[in-house]
């Protein structure tokens, strides 16, 4: 199964602990037989990114990642930062897009280059419009324009912090 992961960036620990609990029963259920199978594509991003990510791994999958800029970790607070070189170090495959710095644009390059690798989508979202291109909302938008299976994951009393982690 090859898989992908959008979602919110901002999750506060109690909803962070869910997501990753949902995630994991997730891919468990779709995965064939053997978790071996699995194939997570994500972007690293603080927050649902890299939830998804660490269960892929810990669950014994692959992980592929598109890196949306050159300048992408250092755009993310220190800890994001930490999580993404870790994880990154950890995949499979690492596919780095042409942009130099960060943004709609290439947030939204690297959303199209994810759901291009995979059979079906994982979106961590509350609904909410995108808050710019190449948000969570776009993502899953594209996705179900293609025809994909998009598992939309919001928990019961979820809550966004309202800014990225740091």
């Amino acid at each position: 199964m090859r898989i992908a992961i959008t979602g919110h960036r901002d999750l506060d620990e109690p909803t962070t602990a869910h997501v990753d609990a949902a995630i994991r029963a997730l891919l468990e259920a779709h995965g064939t037989r053997d978790t071996q199978d699995i194939v997570g594509v994500s972007c690293l991003a603080d927050g649902a990114d890299q939830i998804f990510a660490r269960a892929v791994l810990e669950l014994g999958g692959h992980l592929e990642v598109i890196v949306p800029a050159t300048g992408y970790a250092a755009a993310l607070g220190a800890r994001a930062r930490r999580g993404f070189e870790e994880l990154k170090a950890r995949a499979c495959v690492v596919l780095p897009l042409r942009h130099s710095r960060p943004g709609p644009g290439p947030y939204l390059e690297a959303g199209l280059a994810m759901l291009a690798r995979v059979d079906r989508l994982i979106a961590v979202w509350d609904g909410a419009p995108a808050g710019g291109r190449g948000g969570t909302a776009d993502i899953v938008e594209y996705a179900r324009r293609r025809d994909m299976a998009v598992h939309i994951i919001w928990p019961v009393g979820a809550r966004r912090t309202g800014a990225p982690a740091a």
